[in-house]
């Protein structure tokens, strides 16, 4: 984050906000840290209430994953709907966009899950995990006034 903080690709960043959850605040962070601005915080960009099973071993978490992007409208083992999370970080997103219309670009940084839903409802695209982050750390990014995506997801510093 730190290198990516330092890139060129986030200089025009004027504002930046986070979900509340600690790892996403963090990161913002540094973001944010870097252009001398503060983080907002909007519980909207949460990623998606897996509440119902709480913490999972890696390949059973992934295997849910997977049923929660593939079937986007039924619950997985009491999760979050795909379409509900996506509705509410679509919602965060106009919020924060239409609040900072004048400000410059604005960073949003959350999980990947919440990147993967937003993506695809401005691409225009079905909710489908082949449009997830290849790894962690990736982002892409949009134009704010025609919520044009601009470019897919990106790693945010080589590996």
């Amino acid at each position: 984050m730190r290198a990516f903080a330092a890139s060129a690709a986030v200089q025009g960043v004027s504002s930046v906000w986070a979900s509340g959850e600690t790892k996403a605040i963090e990161a913002a962070g540094i973001l944010a840290g870097a252009r001398g601005i503060a983080v907002g915080v909007h519980p909207g960009l949460g990623e998606n209430d897996r509440s119902a099973t709480g913490f999972l071993p890696p390949p059973e978490f992934e295997h849910l994953a997977d049923a929660f992007f593939a079937e986007p409208e039924k619950s997985v083992r009491g999760w979050e709907r795909a379409v509900d999370a996506q509705r509410r970080v679509l919602a965060a997103f106009e919020e924060i966009v239409d609040m900072n219309a004048a400000a410059g670009d604005v960073a949003i940084v959350a999980h990947g899950g919440v990147g993967t839903l937003l993506l695809c409802h401005l691409s225009g695209l079905p909710i489908s995990r082949e449009r997830d982050q290849p790894f962690q750390g990736h982002y892409w990014s949009c134009a704010a006034g025609s919520r044009e995506v601009l470019h897919a997801w990106r790693p945010i510093a080589p590996r």
